[in-house]
């Protein structure tokens, strides 16, 4: 079985994700993202992690995309989850003993809509949305909640007390698998077409620089699926672009990578794999 770490306990959306990527696993639980990297790309105490990047609502996770430059992991595949939240109590408690609800800051900032209509529970940042499920049922507290994936009333053997929480349904995060770049071949799913690749890459400073790689990309027949900027630490008002590509063909890609090494002062294929579909409900 594999050991794959994840960022957050059991029952998070990061284990639901692994399972839809890789089905049963042994996980390696991490508080904060740069240990995940760790296991995988210094220790080798991982076969593979698995990381979320992107969430239809909130944006790109723009800490994780320096990460995977930073340690050259690389990605292997990826899947876009449902987001689901629940209140969920230890068994036995009712919704009128609950004054405080204890999540992720992002996940609680996903149900404003209800808390605007129960005023009486606060919320309360919790360092993760499974980690207050575990918490609320390893302590035995009976006036607190936590708001989580119904997963975790699972895993923890807790009662949910109402589901659907999320203000908005269409609320999807995207996850990475990611692996060292000598295990990505055996870590690939069978089958997979590989349509989608992610780069990094720096551009001179010059009239048209940007324009002149976008171009590029588009001469090759990718489509631009998401771009992002990030500072260059040690070199302050210098970027790094984060590009995703919908790519025809393997051609096409060998293609956009050597254009772009044409231009650019530094290029980082941070992984070719198969795009995702994204649920429908």
């Amino acid at each position: 079985m594999k050991r794959i770490a994840i960022q957050g306990e059991p029952g998070s959306n990061s284990h639901l994700a692994t399972k839809e990527l890789l089905g049963e696993a042994e996980l390696l639980p991490c508080a904060l993202s740069v240990e995940v990297l760790e296991k995988l790309a210094r220790s080798n105490e991982a076969d593979a992690a698995v990381l979320p990047v992107e969430n239809s609502l909130h944006g790109a996770v723009a800490d994780h995309s320096d990460l995977l430059l930073r340690y050259g992991v690389q990605i292997v595949a990826e899947c876009s989850l449902r987001i689901r939240h629940a209140l969920i109590v230890v068994p036995g408690v009712e919704e009128s003993q609950v004054t405080r609800v204890l999540s992720h800051p992002v996940a609680l900032s996903q149900c404003r809509t209800f808390f605007s209509e129960h005023k009486r529970m606060e919320a309360v940042p919790f360092y993760d949305t499974a980690g207050a499920v575990k918490h609320l049922m390893a302590n035995h507290v009976t006036d607190e909640a936590a708001l989580a994936a119904p997963f975790a009333a699972e895993v923890y053997g807790a009662e949910i007390l109402r589901s659907g929480l999320e203000d908005d349904p269409k609320n999807f995060t995207r996850f990475f698998l990611l692996a060292r770049a000598e295990d990505v071949a055996t870590l690939r799913p069978a089958g997979a077409v590989v349509n989608k690749m992610s780069l990094a890459f720096d551009l001179p400073h010059r009239p048209g620089s940007l324009l002149e790689a976008l171009q590029g990309l588009a001469a090759a027949g990718a489509d631009l699926t998401r771009i992002e900027s990030r500072p260059v630490p040690g070199r302050p008002w210098e970027y790094t672009f984060f590009v995703d590509l919908r790519i025809p063909s393997a051609a096409a890609a060998d293609t956009v990578v050597a254009g772009l090494r044409a231009i650019c002062h530094h290029v980082v294929e941070l992984g070719r794999y198969e795009a995702a579909i994204p649920p429908t409900a």
